[in-house]
């Protein structure tokens, strides 16, 4: 095949089936590009896109020949099910699009959507789109690892190709592997097979890292046992699931694609399931309670520290404006703190109208309703002064952000007491440094940093502190990795670690 016309879309969305639903203005806010624009994008030398995304353009560019479709990528911070109207319009017009024949296909997809009027918005789009372009077109598929897999969505598509760090460091890897195979793909190289085991082990994000832990082991051991197979494995992606999504797809999925032959990806799917089995007592992490944190706090004969604000995580689909860790730290007269980020563009145009070096009634959360999503976010009012001002259009500098354009809107920073707090105008997780270094903060000379970030954050923080340093904090939020708090309907029951006598097979 000379030059091969491979379409490009892409429904990026983490659900939270707690937060609020996310519309199209939310998509439209982060990512809604089609068409040429698309691609140029991809291109760009700053690309304001999914990174694996970009990878995949850029890897097709590099080895050989092809016709790039882009259709339409769209993607939204972690929010709740996405609205109805709204999926329904991404999906008419990529399969309208679809009418042009292709001779592959590229979906940029995270994995853990839901959608007001499906548990299965991933599986349903991969469905669409195969029954669209027939049996006979590849589609090759990225995935986040906290991807809540189907077999719908293993049976729609040729190649599944998850994410296998956390923090998620390896995006532009997995972009260029989906590129590669599929050129394999096209060659002739490979016919792949995917098998898929679901297991019935749905932890919370905080027993996911991959650093150290059951899960980075599990997905070492799968690497180790596909180069072990000599080339009969085309991929081995492990996918720890996103428990807040709830739906019947929740759990630990092992999927294997064999270049030729599924029994080979069969019989190394049931090994890697039952290895995770084995191990599912060490996917339970504890949490540093408040009070813990709070003394930690003000104990001024310790080494600096990081704290991760766990129940408001934006990057899980918390709202960004829970106060609790705040207000606790401000009665306790906490020193030396970096604390980030608040989502709250009513403060930050004010402290932008007034200026720097004003000093105010800071108001957080003025604008909180009452919907159910917004209980956490609490108003507080406190004694400021703005230190800093500025746009946030900033280049993540390490981790999950690292090259990837950031548009935070207006950003002020605060100081309240000993505590420099910073507020930003479009919700994003704080896991890169210069979210504090676009100020002209060392963080070095902090004793205490906070992040609304579950884990990312440890990546882009790395450079200052090392894992005993970080401490995951029980606060309140849509995030709470405490999952007997939340009314799971969904979760396939009886499910470890909910059910602690669950058994499998």
């Amino acid at each position: 095949m000379n030059s091969p016309r491979v379409a490009l879309a892409g429904m990026i969305l983490e659900s939270n089936r707690h937060a609020r639903p996310a519309a199209r203005a939310d998509f439209e806010s982060l990512t809604w590009v089609r068409g040429d624009a698309l691609l140029a994008e991809a291109l760009s030398p700053e690309p304001a896109l999914a990174k694996e995304f970009s990878a995949f353009v850029r890897a097709m560019e590099a080895t050989g020949p092809w016709t790039p479709a882009p259709i339409l990528l769209a993607a939204c911070h972690p929010l709740g099910p996405v609205e109805e109207a709204v999926f329904e319009a991404y999906s008419e017009e990529v399969l309208a699009a679809l009418e042009q024949p292709v001779d592959a296909v590229y979906l940029c997809h995270h994995g853990a959507m839901v959608a007001t009027h499906l548990d299965d918005p991933d599986g349903e789009l991969a469905a669409r789109i195969r029954n669209k372009v027939g049996a006979d077109v590849p589609i090759v598929q990225t995935l986040d690892l906290h991807g809540n897999v189907s077999d719908r969505m293993c049976r729609s598509v040729d190649l599944i190709c998850g994410y296998r760090t956390n923090p998620h460091v390896d995006m532009v890897e997995r972009g260029e592997e989906a590129a590669f195979s599929l050129r394999r793909i096209l060659s002739g190289l490979a016919d792949p097979k995917i098998a898929h085991v679901k297991l019935p082990l749905a932890p919370a994000s905080v027993g996911l890292l991959t650093a150290s832990g059951p899960y980075g082991e599990l997905i070492d051991f799968g690497q180790k046992r596909q180069a072990e197979l000599a080339g009969a494995i085309l991929n081995v992606s492990i996918f720890g699931n996103f428990i807040f999504s709830d739906v019947p797809e929740n759990g630990i999925s092992v999927v294997v694609t064999a270049r030729r032959d599924i029994a080979a990806a069969e019989e190394l799917a049931g090994e890697l399931a039952a290895k995770a089995w084995e191990t599912r007592h060490r996917f339970v992490r504890n949490l540093t309670s408040l009070e813990e944190a709070v003394d930690m706090a003000v104990d001024g004969n310790r080494a600096p520290v990081i704290f991760s604000d766990a129940g408001d995580n934006p990057g899980g689909g918390g709202s960004g404006r829970a106060t609790e860790l705040l207000s606790a730290l401000v009665d306790a007269g906490a020193e030396n703190v970096l604390y980030g980020s608040y989502f709250d563009p009513g403060l930050a145009d004010e402290a932008h109208g007034m200026g720097v070096g004003a000093r105010f009634a800071a108001r957080f959360n003025r604008s909180a309703g009452s919907e159910p999503w917004e209980r956490w976010d609490a108003p507080l009012e406190v004694e400021a002064t703005v230190a800093g001002l500025r746009e946030g259009d900033v280049m993540g500098r390490l981790g999950i952000f690292a090259g990837r354009r950031l548009k935070l809107g207006r950003c002020a920073l605060l100081v309240i007491g000993g505590i420099r707090v910073v507020v930003i105008s479009d919700r994003a997780q704080t896991a890169d440094p210069v979210l504090f270094e676009m100020f002209g903060i060392d963080i070095a000379e902090a004793r205490t940093v906070v992040v609304k970030s579950r884990g990312h954050f440890r990546a882009g923080f790395l450079p200052w502190f090392s894992p005993e340093r970080v401490f995951e904090v029980d606060t309140a939020g849509l995030t709470s990795p405490v999952l007997e708090r939340w009314p799971l309907e969904r979760v396939p029951r009886p499910s470890f670690p909910l059910d602690p006598d669950a058994g499998w097979p």
